[in-house]
């Protein structure tokens, strides 16, 4: 049992899944913003923009019945399509993707590049004129001899 513990902690406590769970965190919280973003500032706007439409309730019953709403065709037995629901979700989907696009945009912007170190010129054979390897002391493709590296530089 001692084993098993200790195998348990060993894991727990390894790097990598000490920063999976403080990812899943900070993404549970950052999920928490984006969602109140779009159903607490864009879904009223939106909703003003579209005059109050409300897509949630809009079903077909499967039956070709037509029921005051969704719960009425439930109640009396009727399968139902709710395409209404589908709609909403797909309108949530593109808008918290827009803002998790905007967010990185943003910050994107904000944080400065990494430079990326120049690499060095390829080392060229004097006979050949093939690349090779910069500590080469012999052409693989000629086998002309070559100067060592440090001689060169």
């Amino acid at each position: 049992m001692r084993k098993l513990l200790k195998e348990f902690r060993d894991f727990a406590t390894r790097g990598n899944v000490l920063d999976l769970a403080v990812g899943v965190m900070i993404g549970g919280a950052f999920g928490k913003i984006v969602s109140s973003l779009v159903e607490d500032v864009f879904m009223p706007v939106i909703s003003l923009l579209t005059g109050s439409i409300d897509l949630s309730g809009l079903f077909l019953a499967l039956d070709g019945q037509s029921y005051p709403s969704a719960q009425a065709a439930a109640d009396a037995g009727v399968g139902t399509l709710n395409y209404g629901s589908f709609l909403t979700s797909v309108i949530d989907f593109l808008l918290i993707s827009l803002c998790v696009f905007l967010i990185v945009r943003a910050i994107n912007r904000i944080l400065p590049k990494k430079k990326e170190e120049p690499k060095p010129a390829p080392r060229l054979c004097p006979y050949c004129k093939t690349e090779i390897h910069l500590d080469a002391t012999r052409c693989p493709h000629c086998t002309s001899q070559l100067e060592t590296a440090a001689a060169e530089k």
